[in-house]
């Protein structure tokens, strides 16, 4: 049964890294000793090792050790061997590029599947869904192929933003470049607010945390849905 937390962020506004999440992730994780972490995303280009240290950090307040995958000399064995899996935010293209670089993106798809814990954050959220093809982050490398796990069937669009009321912002918004995305595409997207989360168990996905999130399906307005509520309806 698959169990699975696919948050929008790492850090609310002047919050430590995962600290907001902590709670979650003790129950998330229990029982779990160790971790293994994908810092194949690299925000701000920080090596792996500096990333890892991070997240050590982090899980440290919860007595879960962290190892980055990148630590191990057969990526795809370590999964296999994984007890939990976390993968951080950063640039899309990036992380796709290298799951699909170091053959270990079906090794993790298959994993979660058959109930091995997953987080993941921003980047490591987006993946989540069908394709990484609602992503806000630039294509600064090209990966073999858009499409990513499909632990959820939808797309997702973690750190969604609602247009500023009142700004002189002549630019897209978030929401005209999904209906961009859907002149193309037909799965539904999911914009994921700071502070949301989806909660994965077996087929159930739930909202959570405060706000709600923005559903855009293809031609149609877009919408609003509550915390709690469930969205394995989408498809």
């Amino acid at each position: 049964m698959k169990k699975i937390i696919i948050a929008s962020t790492s850090t609310l506004h002047n919050g430590e890294y995962l600290d907001y999440l902590l709670p979650k992730l003790a129950l998330h994780f229990k029982g779990i000793e160790e971790i293994v972490f994908i810092p194949y995303a690299r925000p701000s280009g920080i090596s792996h090792d500096e990333y890892t240290q991070k997240v050590a950090i982090a899980f440290s307040k919860i007595n879960i050790q962290v190892r980055g995958i990148h630590e191990f000399e057969n990526a795809t064995e370590a999964i296999k061997q994984a007890k939990g899996i976390f993968t951080g935010g950063g640039n899309t293209f990036l992380l796709v590029s290298q799951l699909y670089k170091n053959n270990v993106l079906l090794t993790i798809e298959e994993a979660v599947k058959n109930g091995i814990p997953y987080l993941g954050t921003s980047a490591g959220s987006n993946i989540c869904g069908l394709t990484m093809g609602t992503t806000n982050d630039m294509p600064i490398v090209y990966p073999p192929s858009f499409q990513t796990f499909g632990f959820v069937p939808f797309n997702i669009n973690p750190h969604y933003l609602d247009p500023i009321e009142g700004s002189t912002h002549m630019g897209e918004t978030r929401e005209t470049r999904i209906n961009e995305f859907h002149h193309f595409n037909s799965q539904p997207v999911v914009g994921l607010r700071e502070g949301s989360w989806l909660e994965v168990h077996g087929n159930s996905i739930i909202l959570k945390g405060n706000l709600t999130a923005r559903i855009f399906t293809r031609n149609n307005e877009a919408y609003e849905v509550e915390p709690e509520t469930e969205l394995n309806y989408l498809k």
